[in-house]
């Protein structure tokens, strides 16, 4: 299996740098079997059926980009130097971060972010740091110092503002701790909750703290060779009572997003969601044999990505390639802020 099968020709004017407002005006393409219609995020109170059970992730995005000055000693005397930094996962001692210029960082020394946020670089390696915070309240002192931590392909073109705070959030996020968004759950709103609730629709909530590896390329031709990053998640006993009753009641199962999706995989066994609490380095591809997911609500993902393979298995790769080629015609919005799929493979 070759990483060259899941490419394809993407314009860059369809990566969406902004969101459809409101969320739920984003477009959907509905991909059903062998069937592909173009619709809007607003119409899955007319495509979801009673006794549906989607599965939210309900993590929280920390505000993981920092700005600080650390000081050093040139021929004129000690000066500050700036800094940026992007946590990435909790550690042993505090944060794994990227810094940036990394190479002149030295083990000990102190970055300051404001007034009441600095941190020691407890370790350093070639490719990162470990910062221990120093502050009475990290996330109110991280809320006022930091900023959402955008996917590169849109930090490459803008810095995050105040609007990001908003729209890089669901609006179920409860447990803070990931570096990058459930996509995916950013086209819903509390109004479309409350119609599918209506219409007999019913939800589960699991928790998958997505790092920033999700944006790492595949760097290996053999993709079966690929290594995941890790990422820590957890299934309430209720989670998997709740999955497990649908299931046995002939209902669909639907995860919306890849996060989601991986956690309640990672979590199941011979067709049954387990109640499970850990680190998932899942890797799916075609060939994978699906335990307790039925469809996928999700976006539109990189060429020769690790998410690009999972819609793969999922859907058949000639059919995920003809599903790609309609998105890409018919101009949708590609990546983090851009469109949706629901994406319901053939039944056996």
């Amino acid at each position: 299996m070759k990483l060259s099968d899941f490419d394809f020709h993407l314009p860059e004017t369809l990566i969406a740098t902004r969101p459809a407002r409101p969320r739920t005006s984003a477009r959907l393409l509905l991909a059903e079997g062998d069937a592909i219609r173009d619709l809007h995020v607003r119409d899955l109170v007319d495509i979801f059926r009673k006794g549906d059970r989607l599965v939210l992730n309900n993590t929280k995005v920390i505000p993981a980009r920092l700005t600080g000055t650390r000081r050093r000693l040139t021929g004129q005397g000690e000066v500050e130097a700036r800094i940026e930094v992007t946590l990435l996962e909790p550690a042993a001692e505090g944060w794994r971060a990227f810094a940036k210029p990394l190479r002149k960082l030295a083990e000990g020394e102190v970055i300051r972010f404001s007034n009441r946020l600095s941190a020691t670089v407890a370790a350093k390696t070639e490719t990162d740091v470990v910062l221990a915070f120093e502050t009475d309240d990290f996330d109110a002192a991280l809320a006022e110092a930091g900023a959402m931590p955008l996917p590169p392909y849109i930090a490459a073109k803008r810095a995050p503002d105040a609007q990001d705070e908003q729209d890089y959030q669901t609006v179920f996020a409860r447990h803070s701790g990931a570096v990058a968004a459930p996509t995916a759950s950013l086209h819903f709103d509390d109004a479309l909750l409350a119609a599918l609730r209506d219409k007999g629709v019913e939800f589960t909530e699991v928790t998958l703290h997505v790092g920033a590896g999700t944006f790492l390329p595949v760097k290996v031709e053999d993709v079966t060779t690929h290594k995941m990053h890790a990422e820590w998640g957890e299934v309430t006993q209720q989670a998997a009572d709740e999955v497990n009753a649908t299931r046995a009641a002939g209902g669909r199962v639907i995860p919306v997003g890849t996060t989601a999706l991986r956690l309640i995989e990672s979590a199941a066994s011979e067709g049954r969601l387990m109640p499970w609490r850990g680190e998932t380095d899942i890797f799916i591809y075609p060939g994978y044999h699906f335990q307790v997911t039925d469809a996928l609500m999700t976006n539109f993902h990189l060429p020769k990505s690790t998410l690009l393979m999972l819609v793969s298995a999922l859907m058949g790769e000639e059919t995920v390639r003809r599903i790609y080629g309609h998105a890409v015609a018919e101009n949708y919005r590609f990546f983090s802020y851009g469109d949706a799929s629901l994406l319901i493979p053939s039944r056996d």
